[in-house]
């Protein structure tokens, strides 16, 4: 991954590579013998679901660039061609040694704890009888064939959609004519099927429906022979592509643009072994896909669609313990939430925190007679959104209800443009944001009368109003009505429904007004206070860090003699550990039972005054700095500031799930120090939520519960 030019090593990792470095480490988390069973096949379908999502988006930008003819480097100096060939490789591995965990792992498992994934042949003779009973009745009779002839044109393959390629021939002649035949597969149909015969005692029996179709081909071409048959599917360009400035409707042009998503150019082929090498041919030729874009896949079995299978089996011993989530007394919701908020703030940390009290929050907003109006943003949410319901009984209440909707949450797009249409049905005042701008920030305002004033209360956070995203993934989120922090939420929603070319935020860091700016500015007086002698330290947690400009201001205040701790989860672009560029540099990544989502930015910043401590929406990223509505805010309380810093300290002293990143671009794990046990950040985050809640009612401080354990006392110094 790290390439040298002459004797200097390049300063930024690839941003492709890095983001498939991360994606083998959530393969890493299937290959986990500490995890159990039906979770590691879960993860097994992560690796899947990310590959898909990255090869409709990254991957056919590349291919864009090499289709034009662009030979121009980025900065990790890799043309788009090297890079296509470097992805090529890495993710042929990675697919191959996913497919070797099921296998020899995974499927073995299961069989010993009675659940079987088997093929057609491995199946008993009552079993084959069911599923042919299963064939004829449920899908035979909503089966179409399609021969690929000069009167049958070849057809639209959709997206990721699953099909199979039948090579037949005519049995009464001696030539092999290969005549080609695609079957697809109803998207109504489950991709994995439980067979149920009616023994009882017989281990639980699973088959793919592919299998279960190929094994039955032959009904489908009465009086032919069907010499192969293989499934296949294929991922086209899937990016939204139109000028924002030039439509009249942006939600009537992405309803059409979604329409559109599903015959975009092919990437990707994903296919079985054992095809016909002449139709193989033939296939590509029609999609207009070159050989090196084709992947083999397991014979009968889309990763994908494992996740359907962890839902449709119901084996909690095979599934992590359920988790109760705390609720701070304060927060439970018998209470007026409105005037506790108006006390003090409050810091909900999910999933160890319920997110149960925003739920109630706006809830409460919505029926409250004192609440006038109510502002939310909503970038991805839940299909059965109690949020949303809550904002339409808000608005029949005759409350002002204003949402801003982003249309264009990539993939959730048709979800979104659902939730507009219903909201505006229900007289809810619904907004687009800003042209060219993403509205990405995590943010809800409710004004309310107080003793004849209006008083506005504020909800700010770095994860989506989803409840069901809450339960999985770690978020911060704040409760307040500090009328500095409220006042610039309210000049933030009138900036993303008004027209506002330059609003003046103070104590909130908005993309792309003063994030950015804000930002290098504090970097820069860390690497002053390193240079002047003083305590200088940075620690981040995010995302992804692929900015340039950032990354450089880093490398700086690295020479300067900043310490520097990042906790990257995914795409780190940044080069760690390089003498005499980034020598003072640490990258952690951590990936375990949760999807570690938080953004969390600290600055030593000693000149007389506090750290800077923030939390919020953005990772640092062009895309977060320039091209989307992003809001960072300011962690004031006290209280709140030590559990924050407390959290920041746990993550600091993992030694179970963390991977460090090494100056080539690999990631690898360190053993904890002899003698002691390793240390789990989430484990222990999920211990002190559970101690909070066995002492409901007393005032629990997270941070100083886990920092007392001497071995994980981490040096923020």
């Amino acid at each position: 991954m790290l390439k040298s030019n002459k004797s200097t090593p390049f300063r930024y990792f690839n941003r492709e590579l890095s983001w498939l470095a991360f994606n083998r480490r959530v393969l890493e988390q299937a290959e986990s013998i500490e995890y159990p069973l039906l979770e590691r096949m879960k993860f097994l379908a992560f690796v899947s679901l990310n590959l898909d999502e990255f090869f409709e988006i990254r991957v056919a930008g590349i291919l864009q660039q090499i289709k034009s003819g662009s030979h121009e480097c980025g900065p990790d100096g890799l043309s788009p061609k090297e890079q296509l060939e470097q992805i090529q490789k890495k993710v042929s591995q990675l697919v191959a040694d996913q497919s070797e965990c099921w296998r020899s792992q995974i499927v073995p498992g299961l069989d010993k704890s009675g659940i079987k994934f088997c093929d057609y042949d491995a199946l008993t003779r009552p079993e084959k009888e069911w599923v042919q009973n299963y064939f004829i009745k449920q899908v035979y009779p909503i089966l179409t064939p399609l021969a690929i002839d000069p009167a049958h044109p070849f057809p639209t393959l959709v997206n990721k959609s699953l099909y199979l390629l039948a090579s037949i021939d005519d049995p009464k002649t001696r030539a092999i004519e290969r005549l080609m035949a695609i079957i697809p597969v109803p998207r109504i149909l489950p991709r994995i099927v439980r067979v149920e015969t009616p023994r009882r005692g017989n281990p639980e029996v699973y088959i793919a429906l592919s299998d279960i179709i190929k094994r039955h081909i032959n009904s489908l071409f009465p009086g032919y022979r069907v010499r192969s048959a293989v499934p296949f599917r294929i991922t086209r360009n899937s990016d939204l592509y139109f000028d924002e400035e030039e439509v009249e409707n942006l939600l009537n042009k992405i309803e059409e643009e979604l329409h559109k998503r599903e015959k975009g150019a092919a990437v990707r082929l994903e296919i079985a072994k054992g095809a016909d090498s002449i139709l193989l041919k033939q296939l590509l030729k029609a999609i207009e896909l070159a050989p090196e874009n084709v992947y083999p896949i397991d014979e009968t079995l889309n990763m994908a669609r494992l996740m359907s299978a962890y839902d449709l089996i119901d084996r909690p011993d095979l599934k992590f313990k359920p988790f109760t989530p705390f609720v701070h007394p304060d927060l439970e919701s018998h209470q007026p939430l409105f005037e506790k908020i108006a006390k003090r703030d409050y810091l909900l940390h999910q999933p160890y925190d319920s997110f149960q009290p925003f739920i109630d929050f706006i809830s409460q907003a919505a029926q409250d007679p004192a609440v006038f109006a109510i502002k939310q943003t909503l970038y991805r949410t839940s299909g059965d959104s109690p949020i949303v319901q809550a904002l339409i009984d808000a608005s029949r209440n005759g409350k002002q209800v204003t949402v801003l909707v982003e249309l264009k949450a990539r993939f959730d797009e048709a979800n979104n443009i659902k939730w507009a249409r219903q909201l505006e049905e229900e007289g809810v005042h619904v907004v687009y944001g800003l042209v060219g701008l993403k509205t990405h920030c995590k943010t809800c305002m409710v004004v309310r009368r107080e003793n004849g004033r209006l008083r506005r209360y504020a909800h700010l956070g770095t994860g989506n109003y989803n409840p069901k995203t809450a339960r999985l993934y770690t978020d911060l989120s704040l409760f307040t009505a500090r009328r500095k922090i409220t006042n610039e939420v309210a000049d933030l929603f009138n900036s993303l429904t008004g027209f506002c070319i330059s609003p003046n935020f103070k104590k909130l860091l908005v993309a792309p007004f003063n994030l950015e700016a804000s930002i290098q500015r504090y970097i820069k007086t860390e690497t002053r206070n390193a240079l002047g002698g003083k305590p200088a330290n940075i620690i981040i947690q995010a995302n992804s860090i692929v900015d340039q400009t950032t990354i450089d201001n880093l490398y700086r205040a690295s020479q300067a003699g900043v310490k520097i701790e990042l906790i990257i989860r995914g795409i780190c672009n940044l080069v760690p550990n390089v003498k005499g560029l980034s020598e003072n540099i640490r990258v952690r990544s951590i990936l375990g039972r949760y999807l570690e989502h938080s953004r969390i930015f600290y600055f030593e910043n000693h000149q007389g005054q506090e750290p800077h401590l923030f939390t919020g929406s953005a990772d640092w990223m062009p895309r977060n700095f320039y091209r989307r509505i992003e809001c960072v805010f300011p962690v004031q309380d006290p209280e709140i500031r030590k559990r924050v810093l407390g959290i920041i300290k746990v993550y600091l002293s993992d030694t179970h799930n963390v991977r460090h990143l090494k100056p080539d671009g690999s990631y690898h794990s360190k053993k904890p120090r002899k003698g002691k046990l390793p240390f789990c950040a989430q484990s222990s985050l999920a211990e002190a939520a559970k101690l909070r809640q066995k002492s409901l009612y007393k005032k629990a401080k997270r941070s100083s519960e886990i920092t007392k354990d001497e071995n994980i006392k981490p040096d923020l110094n």
